[in-house]
C-alpha cells in the first residue's frame, strides 16, 4: 500500500461500497486533469542484488496509492479507444505487451537470425541495454511523442500533471527521509510506468538496416556480415542508436552491451559504440537465458538444472516433513519453474541435457516417504507429475498463441502456413521449411511443425477460425 494507507484487500472486499466515491474522484481527475497531491507521492527503495550495503544494488521502486493505480489502469484503455487500430508500439517491443513475453521475443528474433545462419551466411548479434532507462525519460519528450501519435488533448493534460510534481522518499526499517522533487523519469512500479517507456523508446529502431528486437529497454540488434558492406552497415546502425540515446537524453549502459559473433567463418568485425569498442564474448545472457555462438543452448541446460537443484537442496535441508502434498507443493512452486522458464526455445534435444534435467525430477522423487520401492514413471503417476522429456503440450500450447493471438503478428512471419484448401484444417497447417543445418532443424519453429499438423487431423475440419479454435482448445485440454 502507499501514503494513504490503504490496502488493496480493503478495495477488493469493499467494492460494492467505495466503487462510487472512487468514481466522482476519478471524475473529478480526468475533467480538470489534475492528479491529486497523494498519488504523486511515493516510497522507494526495493533491494535487486549484490550487497545491502552498496546503494547502487537498490531500485527506485515507487509504493504509491492503491487508488491511483486503479485511475492509472483507465489511462491505457482511453488510449486504445483513442486511438482506434493504430497501434502505438511496434512489433518489435515485446516488453509490457499484451500476448507477447520474454518467449515470444527470443523464438520471434532468433527465428530470423537462425534462419540466415542455416542459408550459410554468418551473423553477429548485439546486446544493448540504457542505463536506468525508467529514470533518465525526459518528460519533456515524452509528452511531445504523446502529442506525436495524435491522442487527445485530453488525455496528455492529465498525463503532463501526473507527471509534474512527483516526489518520492526512502525508507528502511521503518525510518524515513525528506521529499526528494522528481524531475525526470516515469515511476516504477506505477501502472503508466511501462506503458510511457514502450512510447518513449518505440522510435528507436527507425530507419536501421538490421534486425531489431525490444523487450523494454533491453535490446538486441542482429544481421548478416557476409562483407565489409554489411559490417559498415551494423556501426551504421550503432551510431544511429548511439545518436537516438544523445538526442532522447538517454544513455547506453556500454558495460552491459556485447557482441556475439554466430558460425564458423565469421570475420569478426569490432563495433564501436561513441568512442568505446564493443567486446565480443563467447556467451551471453539474453531475458535470464544463456545463449552461446553455437546456439545449441546447453549452458542453458546445466544452468536450469544447478538452480533447480540448488534450491532442491536447501528443501530437502530445511523443510523437516517430507510429506507428499508439502513436497510436491514446494517443487511446483520453487523448482519447476527453473525447469520451464522459456523451454519451448532451449528445450534439450541430446540425451545428455535430457538426462541432467530429468535427474533433478528424480530426485524429488525421493524425497517423498511411501515411493521408494515404486518404478519412476510410477511416481510421478502417484504425485501427480509428468516426465520433462513430455513438453509436446506447452509447444503446441504456444504455437497456438503465435498463430491464432497473433503475438504482435509475428506468426505469420515464423511460420509458413499452407494454403492449400484440400486438406483437413488448412486454415492454420503448417508447411515444413527447408534447412541446411541442424541449428535449425532443431529450433522450435522447425521441431513443432509436425507434431502441429497431426495434432490437426485429430480435430475436426474447421470453417472458421472461430470454430478451429474452439476444437482445438478442446483437444489441448485433453493433451497428457
Amino acid at each position: 500500500m502507499g501514503l494513504d494507507g490503504i490496502h488493496p484487500r480493503v478495495l477488493r472486499e469493499l467494492a460494492d461500497i467505495i466503487a462510487g466515491p472512487l468514481s466522482i474522484i476519478f471524475q473529478r481527475s480526468w475533467e480538470p486533469g489534475e492528479v491529486p497531491v497523494n498519488w504523486k507521492l511515493a516510497n522507494v527503495p526495493i533491494f535487486k542484488k549484490g550487497k545491502k550495503k552498496d546503494p547502487g544494488n537498490y531500485r527506485p521502486v515507487s509504493l504509491t496509492s492503491v487508488p491511483g493505480k486503479i485511475m492509472e489502469k483507465i489511462i491505457p484503455e482511453v488510449i486504445e479507444a483513442n486511438l482506434g487500430d493504430n497501434a502505438v508500439v511496434g512489433p518489435s517491443q515485446h516488453g509490457f505487451m499484451r500476448g507477447r513475453s520474454c518467449l515470444t521475443n527470443l523464438i520471434s528474433f532468433y527465428g530470423k537470425i537462425t534462419h540466415l545462419v542455416s542459408q550459410g551466411k554468418p551473423a553477429d548479434v548485439i546486446f544493448l541495454d540504457f542505463s536506468k532507462a525508467f529514470d533518465t525519460v525526459s518528460h519533456r519528450i515524452l509528452l511531445d511523442k504523446m502529442s506525436s501519435i495524435q491522442l487527445n488533448k485530453n488525455i496528455i493534460r492529465w498525463v503532463s500533471n501526473w507527471l509534474m510534481g512527483r516526489a518520492q522518499r526512502v525508507v528502511v526499517n521503518g525510518d524515513t527521509s525528506g521529499w526528494w522533487t522528481v524531475t525526470s523519469g516515469i515511476p516504477q512500479g506505477s501502472i503508466l510506468g511501462p506503458v510511457f517507456l514502450n512510447v518513449f523508446i518505440n522510435n528507436l529502431d527507425v530507419g536501421l538496416e538490421g534486425v531489431l528486437s525490444k523487450f523494454a529497454s533491453n535490446t538486441e540488434l542482429g544481421g548478416v556480415v557476409d562483407s565489409v558492406e554489411d559490417g559498415k552497415a551494423w556501426q551504421r546502425d550503432l551510431d544511429r542508436l548511439e545518436s537516438w540515446a544523445i538526442t532522447n537524453c538517454m544513455k547506453v549502459n556500454k558495460s552491459r552491451c556485447w557482441v556475439l559473433h554466430l558460425r564458423r567463418g565469421n570475420p569478426g568485425y569490432t563495433y564501436r559504440l561513441g568512442d568505446e569498442t564493443l567486446e565480443s564474448s563467447p556467451t551471453e545472457r539474453k531475458l535470464g537465458v544463456m545463449v552461446d555462438s553455437k546456439l545449441n543452448m546447453s549452458q542453458q541446460r546445466a544452468l536450469a538444472a544447478r538452480r533447480a537443484n540448488h534450491i532442491l537442496g536447501c528443501i530437502k535441508h530445511g523443510i523437516a516433513s517430507q510429506s507428499r502434498e508439502g513436497i510436491v507443493l514446494l517443487y511446483s512452486a520453487l523448482v519447476r519453474p527453473h525447469l520451464e522458464y522459456c523451454v519451448q526455445f532451449w528445450a534439450p534435444q541430446y540425451k545428455k541435457d535430457m538426462k541432467l534435467l530429468k535427474a533433478v525430477q528424480r530426485r524429488t522423487t525421493k524425497m517423498v516417504k511411501g515411493l521408494e520401492g515404486k518404478m519412476y514413471d510410477e511416481q510421478l503417476r502417484s504425485l501427480g507429475l509428468f516426465s520433462l522429456e513430455k513438453r509436446l503440450r506447452g509447444h503446441l500450447i504456444a504455437v497456438y498463441s503465435f498463430l491464432t493471438r497473433g503475438s504482435g503478428g509475428e506468426g505469420t512471419n515464423l511460420f509458413s502456413l499452407v494454403t492449400s484448401n484440400r486438406t483437413q484444417g488448412n486454415c492454420v497447417k503448417l508447411r515444413q521449411g527447408r534447412f541446411r543445418l541442424d541449428i535449425r532443424k532443431r529450433f522450435f519453429t522447425e521441431r513443432v511443425v509436425a507434431h502441429w499438423n497431426r495434432l490437426l487431423r485429430e480435430v475436426v475440419t474447421a470453417p472458421s477460425l472461430l470454430e478451429f479454435k474452439k476444437h482445438l482448445d478442446c483437444a489441448l485440454n485433453h493433451m497428457v
